[in-house]
């Protein structure tokens, strides 16, 4: 399989790295609180089962769709960031659901931050989005929805990959997950989170042109449980492992990781080998910087047979002193070609029952 150099910028959508114009200053350490509202606990999301926080009210979750353009954007907000707050004791949207408008196929994401009168805010108050299909298992970790798309506060495309998409069937439940912070000195008041979404529509003429059907991968050191984990002081490595179920190809990989990272290492431990190391970049003060991505594309994609065991590894130096609760997270996020996209299939189910707090509105 050929893929285009644009794949390069696609695979950090997951990331924790940090915000173009970064202040240089390190935000203060604040307090966790768990003594909050869940958040997020029950799907198979980022901090599942483990984290509480007060909700932001009257958050809302709007679509509107361009036929011409085949676009979609969606616009979720707003929410209020008073500075020197963190993810813990910010109140924090709930997860809301995005029901798709077509057949067809998403093919690229593209975030961004706005306030009311449409000025970008700078990335760094995202914590991160997740987007997680409820009508398909993720083909690692059957427990789990599939993760189809994801933002730090780097706020990384997901650039289109030519030939390739992400196939989606009209009424398909994307559960938006959502969480913000702002240990910074600037407040912002009514800020929005804006992804646009091209499409091919199945309908369309030009439909048979998109052949090739991508699955996210998610491979987490926590295996197949809860992606957050505590930093203890020192240094830090945790080891996970997931199982390869189906025939196929890796395209290439990024990584997702928290601050006073080192590294975080995919191997094929069926094989004894090292299928990427993704080394982390921190500033003077352990703050994420970037994650690398590690492309396959000259030997035609990496490999996974049934059958193989993916081993992942999180290197962290914590120099706090402290233990940092739910500090850490090592994850490698990619995508995935199977031999036999008809195998897939057997991912598809009915979503769960409608949440609670969820909610959508349209503009068409």
């Amino acid at each position: 399989m050929k893929m285009n150099s644009l794949f390069l910028a696609s695979l950090l959508a997951a990331s924790t790295a940090v915000a173009q114009e970064k202040p240089a200053e390190k935000p203060p350490d604040k307090p966790h609180d768990m003594a909050h509202m869940q958040h997020s606990s029950e799907h198979g999301g980022f901090m599942q089962g483990g984290m509480h926080h007060a909700m932001a009210r009257g958050v809302k979750l709007e679509q509107k769709m361009d036929a011409a353009a085949h676009t979609i954007t969606l616009r979720e907000g707003p929410v209020n960031l008073p500075a020197h707050t963190g993810h813990m004791k910010m109140p924090q949207p709930a997860d809301l659901i995005w029901t798709i408008p077509m057949e067809g196929w998403l093919l690229a994401y593209t975030p961004r931050l706005v306030d009311s009168n449409a000025s970008e805010v700078l990335g760094r108050v995202l914590h991160h989005v997740a987007f997680w299909n409820e009508n398909r298992s993720d083909f690692l970790c059957p427990n789990k929805e599939e993760h189809i798309f994801g933002a730090g506060s780097e706020m990384t495309n997901w650039a289109q990959i030519p030939g390739y998409g992400y196939r989606v069937q009209k009424g398909d439940q994307i559960r938006v997950e959502t969480m913000v912070h702002n240990p910074w000195d600037t407040s912002y008041g009514k800020v929005y989170l804006e992804v646009q979404i091209p499409y091919v529509d199945a309908n369309a003429p030009s439909a048979g042109k998109m052949i090739n059907n991508v699955y996210p991968a998610w491979m987490d050191v926590e295996s197949c449980g809860n992606s957050g984990y505590d930093l203890k002081p020192g240094k830090n490595v945790t080891t996970g492992t997931v199982p390869v179920k189906y025939d196929g190809i890796l395209l290439g990989v990024g990584g997702h990781m928290h601050d006073y990272a080192k590294e975080i290492v995919l191997e094929n431990a069926t094989r004894k080998e090292t299928v990427a190391t993704l080394d982390a970049t921190v500033d003077e003060h352990g703050q994420l910087l970037s994650m690398p991505v590690v492309t396959f594309f000259d030997k035609g994609g990496y490999k996974f047979a049934a059958g193989d065991t993916l081993k992942i590894t999180a290197t962290y130096e914590n120099p706090t002193g402290k233990l940092l609760r739910d500090g850490a997270m090592g994850i490698v996020v990619g995508y995935f070609a199977p031999a036999d996209d008809a195998q897939m299939a057997s991912l598809r189910h009915k979503a769960a029952a409608p949440h609670e707090m969820a909610g959508m509105t349209h503009d068409h």
